[in-house]
């Protein structure tokens, strides 16, 4: 029989698990500085642009520690993110599809690392929109 004292040290387990997973967040601004550390006194590591994905793994006062796609991590203000679906590219080339599927003409080729909202979901297929307003579809399996 399990002690009642287990059951609540369990349960206070169970219920603080969803603040330990890592929330996906994505890039607000056009472009957004990318810091070593929570500050502006920290030096900038790179630059990001709207709607590049980072999964957020810590949070200190106004900003976030983040790690993206290629698992490399930095620092941004909490008000230059918003909780929008969003992937990027993980291939080094990707057809963009005029529908969903490998039968739809391509509208346009992306290389790595570049970032999408998404708009909608079909089986394996994304239909995308870049900042620049360019939309189209792309399968899952070449996005993170």
């Amino acid at each position: 029989m399990i002690k009642r004292g287990v059951l609540l040290v369990f349960a206070l387990v169970l219920a603080a698990a969803p603040a330990l997973c890592a929330e996906r967040a994505a890039v607000a601004v056009d472009l957004a500085n990318i810091r070593s550390g929570p500050g502006t006194s920290y030096p900038i590591l790179w630059q990001a642009e709207r709607y590049y994905p980072v999964e957020i793994l810590a949070v200190s006062g106004q900003w976030a520690r983040f790690r993206d796609y290629e698992k490399d991590q930095g620092w941004i203000h909490k008000e230059l993110l918003e909780d929008i679906p969003t992937v990027v590219t993980k291939v080094n080339l990707a057809n963009v599809r005029s529908g969903p599927g490998k039968d739809n003409p391509i509208v346009f080729r992306v290389e790595n690392g570049v970032p999408f909202r998404v708009l909608e979901k079909k089986g394996a297929w994304l239909k995308v929109r870049h900042r620049d307003g360019e939309v189209g579809w792309i399968h899952s399996n070449l996005v993170w």
